[in-house]
């Protein structure tokens, strides 16, 4: 089947969906504008579907690639024959693909190959044959001292050498095994004994695989990541069990014995070796790298999901802000920003250790600084010190001595990476970084996705294990996640940053920087048409971005709305028919829904588009972001001291994993809600219940003072639902809330502190570790999905 099929098949499309959309990526369109002015063409499918067409129709073209120069490759060497050809022609994945050119593969020089340059290949093709002739009489005529062949036994035991590798570079023979392992296998860890304190201190955070075991089949991402990072650490010993006598059942299928057969201890020793010698460690990192993909694309997604909601947080908007980096010895560092993000002022100020006069000191500051800025709202990062300043604002707020100002907590994760980096310098060249810290503080709260797009997304904290993870496919999930947010959101072409103008879709960043030199060359934009002025920004660059790029009082009414330049003709028509100016349609809803969409309806637009159009032209540039709500923590609770079990309190959602969420209750320590302990149902994945930035209640399970771990509960926080007339759980089924929810290992807790997080966002729970080990299964009969192969036959 061609790309197109095979992918429609695999996503339940039509084939002319998939088709004309990868055509549109051939082209060089983009995700976003795809998904969004091209909806007649992939028949109204969302960026989801897009985005798994083109990472799919991008993995066909690589094994494609892979597939002609195998071919290529094994041709040179006179080896390709018809029936290889076809296998390679069919082969559907990469590793399919390896597997056939095994045998064919440039190699170092192996025991097989040494026991063929003394002869011994017609030997090895007995041992196959399982003739009647005994194996020493055979053996003794391979016997030749110039050859290195001494004796009928070393004629044999060169002939299993071959026999074993002919054997392990079995295509399909690896591809059962593979299934065998996948299927049936075990991934066990244990501790590697050590006596330096330091180490010993240092692997506690892999207490929980110690002595750990849990099918293939079954380990999620997490534990399967936690794992790996332990074995690179040098903590853990990783294996992957598999039951010897089920393997070399498939391996005897691939060269069975002849019934009285005198071979057939000869072939018995070439199979056991074949599998314990070559098989087994390769089909070990064959099937620990599929499990590391599967992690990788877990966490990837989980990732992506976290990083979408926290970009796409609620904008306080174009309000003047007083941002507050806190503080205890070296103080607050305060910034007064404008409604635009500019900074007008810095200071620093003691409120919370000095003394009383410093803290007057502070609140004169503070106060004085409102009133000449017409400060609107206070952001406060939530990192040391974070309540206590909180807590200093609030009582200057009771004393009405902010000007009504709002205080907002704001979460800082990767503000001091900001503060650092060169983007940071070019903005604000002759400040410190602790003033860059306060200013990216205050400028989050006024725009998220503006000041978040400054920061490498693994730095914001919202990831599972992200620096483990195929980083390339990382980098290229989050930059779309990046990309398709700041693309629904709209960009103000006169005030973007670079940095947020190269998310833009068809921009990237040499384009970007262009637009920005031009805009400081010539003035601000008057027009989406002025876009064309850009020195590289042809035809095709205009078309994937222009609709995406928002330009206020322009010229053209339509040029601060989501409607494409493309369809700026049929909204002028729609206008016409009214008998109305543009002016009179744009923001006029009660107008808009008057135009008969069916009318306009042409070879370029259907209705999906025009649906578009009228909506964008009832409330142009809207903003797809919920309205602002600030976070109001417990006043009476500041520290982890505070706490205490069955209190409930207000939280904010900071991160999302498969095991569960963390929660931020104002303590500088995120608690941990385990996926059972979110709600009073059984729940597979917690992005089905909360998101990152939700604002929930929680209820304090346990408090781990020592080790700063809090776990908490959302459905405690919930009335129970009724129970009254509804059947007992069926015997054996996960019931909500029991701890047979969480498969064995997973001991309500991330089993690793996450990286480049503030406040211990990777907090793990206080509840008891409870090392509950599955019995391991009686052995099952292995159906083979290649059954009966009638023998190996000699290699070309």
């Amino acid at each position: 089947m061609s790309h197109h099929e095979i992918i429609a098949t695999e996503l339940s499309l039509r084939p002319e969906q998939v088709a004309r959309t990868l055509a549109l990526f051939a082209e060089g369109a983009t995700l976003p504008f795809i998904a969004r002015y091209r909806k007649e063409a992939t028949g109204d499918l969302d960026e989801v579907q897009i985005g798994k067409i083109e990472e799919r129709g991008r993995y066909l073209a690589e094994l494609d690639e892979r597939r002609a120069a195998i071919t290529k490759e094994i041709g040179a060497q006179g080896k390709l024959t018809d029936e290889l050809k076809g296998r390679i022609a069919l082969a559907t994945t990469k590793a399919e693909l390896e597997d056939l050119y095994l045998p064919y593969k440039p190699k170092r020089r192996t025991r097989a190959m040494i026991a063929r340059e003394r002869g011994l290949q017609p030997l090895a093709d007995l041992v196959l044959a399982q003739g009647a002739e005994q194996p020493d009489v055979a053996a003794a005529r391979f016997v030749d001292a110039a050859k290195e062949v001494p004796d009928a036994p070393t004629a044999l035991a060169g002939a299993r050498d071959i026999v074993a590798e002919q054997i392990s570079e079995h295509a399909e023979v690896r591809r059962a095994l593979r299934t065998l392992a996948e299927e049936r296998g075990q991934l066990a860890s244990k501790a590697i004994p050590t006596k330096d304190p330091q180490k010993l201190q240092d692997a506690q955070k892999f207490k929980d695989y110690f002595d750990w075991r849990e099918p293939v089949a079954r380990v999620p991402s997490h534990r399967m990541l936690a794992v790996r990072r332990g074995e690179k650490e040098g903590f853990l010993r990783v294996v992957l069990e598999v039951d010897e006598a089920q393997a070399l059942g498939i391996v005897a299928d691939a060269a069975p014995t002849k019934p009285g057969s005198p071979w057939a201890t000869e072939l018995q020793g070439a199979r056991v070796d074949a599998w314990q010698r070559l098989l087994a460690s390769a089909v070990e990192v064959d099937v620990r790298l599929v499990m590391k993909e599967r992690a990788d694309r877990e966490a990837i997604e989980v990732f992506a999901q976290n990083l979408r909601h926290l970009l796409l947080a609620s904008p306080l908007g174009e309000k003047r802000v007083l941002a507050v980096d806190p503080g205890f010895r070296t103080g607050c560092k305060v910034a007064a920003l404008s409604a635009e993000g500019a900074l007008l002022e810095h200071t620093v100020v003691f409120p919370t250790l000095g003394g009383d006069r410093k803290v007057e000191e502070a609140g004169a500051t503070i106060e004085a600084l409102c009133k000449r800025h017409r400060i609107e709202a206070i952001a406060v990062g939530n990192g040391t010190a974070s309540r206590e300043t909180e807590a200093f604002l609030r009582q200057l707020a009771t004393a009405n001595r902010l000007s009504g100002a709002l205080i907002v907590v704001v979460n800082e994760a990767g503000a001091s990476i900001y503060s650092a980096s060169e983007v940071a310098r070019e903005e604000l060249p002759d400040e410190d970084v602790t003033v860059r810290g306060a200013v990216s503080i205050g400028r989050r709260l006024q725009d998220p996705l503006a000041e978040l797009v400054k920061i490498d997304p693994k730095s914001i904290g919202v990831g599972q294990y992200q620096h483990d993870v195929h980083q390339p496919t990382l980098q290229r999930a989050l930059d779309q996640v990046v990309g398709s947010c700041v693309s629904g959101v709209g960009v103000d072409l006169n005030t973007a940053s670079v940095k947020l103008l190269k998310y833009v879709a068809g921009v990237g960043e040499s384009l970007a920087e262009g637009i920005v030199k031009h805009r400081t060359a010539h003035g601000r934009f008057r027009s989406r048409a002025q876009l064309k002025d850009v020195p590289r920004l042809g035809a095709r660059a205009f078309e994937q971005c222009a609709g995406f790029l928002r330009v206020r009082d322009s010229e053209h009414p339509l040029d601060d709305s989501a409607v494409h330049p493309e369809s700026y003709d049929v909204v002028a028509r729609m206008a016409r028919d009214l008998g109305c100016e543009l002016r009179g349609l744009v923001g006029h809803p009660e107008v808009v829904r008057t135009v008969q969409l069916e009318k306009y309806v042409d070879e370029s637009r259907g209705l999906p588009t025009l649906r578009d159009i009228a909506s964008e032209l009832e409330k142009p540039g809207r903003d797809p972001r919920a309205s602002f709500e600030a976070v109001a923590f417990d006043p009476t609770i500041t520290a982890l001291e505070h706490l205490q079990p069955g209190m409930l309190l207000p939280g904010v959602v900071t991160n999302v994993t498969k095991f569960g969420a963390f929660i931020d209750v104002g303590v500088h320590q995120d608690g941990l809600a385990h996926v059972s302990e979110l709600a009073h149902r059984f729940v597979t994945d917690p992005a089905e219940v909360v998101k990152v930035g939700d604002r929930v209640k929680v209820q304090v399970l346990e408090v781990d003072l020592a080790r700063k771990r809090i776990a908490l509960s959302l459905k405690r926080a919930l009335p129970a639902p009724p129970t009254q007339g509804k059947p007992a759980p069926a015997a054996g089924r996960p019931q909500p809330g029991r701890n047979n929810q969480k498969p064995p290992g997973d001991q309500r807790q991330a089993h690793q502190k996450q990286d480049n997080q503030p406040r211990g966002q990777a907090q793990k729970s206080a509840r008891p570790a409870q090392a509950a080990k599955p019995a391991a299964p009686a052995p099952q009969p292995f159906n083979n999905p290649f059954a009966k192969l009638g023998g190996l036959k000699p290699r070309a």
